[in-house]
């Protein structure tokens, strides 16, 4: 597939329905670093782009759209479904937590919270899929769903990015897969992953995807139990590395990001940051390093 391609159109096709975020270079930890603030993204999250670009490509049957979720994703969704006036139907584990599942209430999608994690959520959406007809809009693993995420990065070079290393979170890979797609190589990224939730390190150790137990404080965003297939094969073939983070590693990149930038973020928004600060990334001398901030649906939420 031609990535870069696919992710232009993508650009075009979201272009007036997403927000151009904020780049800035800051000094966090003692690290001089480039950073994106994609949290400040519609539903707080970079997850609009791939929903509004499976949305818009479409076509949606008359049954509208289905997602399953640990919580962003679905609140992508549902944001994007309600702003086209498409019906939407979101599927949610319970570790979702109440935040994120009154963020897709508020939309006005239907919503049900199912028992277990994200891998159950995702058998109910599938389910519901086939009764009804409704599209599934995949959290991470669809073409559609990766070109979109794929904006960011486009995005971020037209701001004028210079790291030679880029540091990314990782759930399913849908926003690295999307990374991927767009640099080619050009730039390094480091995949970020919680120790506890480490579905693609476990992919490239084992040279394919393979079910992993999830858990820990990030588990609701970046709790997939295997990695994408789109991101495994654009991973393996890229040579990307992959580091691990602590949960306590995760609450300091928090802590630093509200201290020193007073940006607020959810445990997945700092994962990557949380590499650099922790030391489980080290850059080489002279190496300019950029984050990504990629969500903000803290809980509880600020009253």
């Amino acid at each position: 597939m031609d990535w870069r391609a696919e992710i232009d159109a993508a650009a075009a096709r979201i272009e007036g329905h997403i927000r151009r975020t904020p780049v800035m270079e800051i000094t966090l930890g003692g690290h001089t670093v480039e950073i994106k603030l994609e949290h400040l993204q519609h539903t707080g999250v970079f997850k609009a782009r791939g929903a509004f670009n499976s949305l818009i490509k479409g076509p949606v049957p008359a049954g509208g759209v289905v997602a399953a979720s640990g919580g962003n994703h679905g609140a992508a969704v549902a944001y994007a479904a309600a702003s086209l006036g498409i019906p939407a139907q979101i599927f949610v584990p319970e570790i979702a937590g109440p935040s994120k599942i009154a963020l897709i209430e508020r939309t006005g999608a239907g919503l049900t919270v199912v028992p277990g994690q994200f891998a159950d959520a995702l058998n109910a959406a599938l389910a519901y899929e086939a009764e009804t007809g409704a599209m599934q809009v995949h959290a991470y693993d669809a073409p559609g769903t990766l070109a979109g995420q794929g904006t960011c990065l486009r995005e971020w070079e037209e701001q004028g990015l210079q790291a030679d290393t880029v540091l990314i979170a990782v759930g399913g890979g849908g926003l690295i897969g999307g990374a991927m797609g767009w640099l080619q190589g050009t730039r390094k990224i480091v995949a970020v992953e919680p120790e506890t939730s480490c579905a693609l390190h476990a992919a490239l150790a084992a040279g394919k995807p393979v079910d992993v137990d999830v858990s820990g404080v990030a588990a609701n965003a970046l709790g997939a139990r295997k990695v994408g297939a789109l991101c495994f094969e654009l991973a393996q073939a890229q040579g990307v590395e992959c580091v691990l983070v602590s949960d306590d590693a995760i609450i300091e990149a928090q802590r630093v990001l509200w201290q020193e930038a007073r940006q607020l973020v959810e445990p997945a928004g700092a994962t990557a940051l949380a590499a650099l600060l922790s030391g489980a990334y080290k850059p080489a001398p002279g190496e300019q390093v950029a984050v990504l901030l990629c969500g903000a649906n803290v809980a509880p939420e600020p009253v």
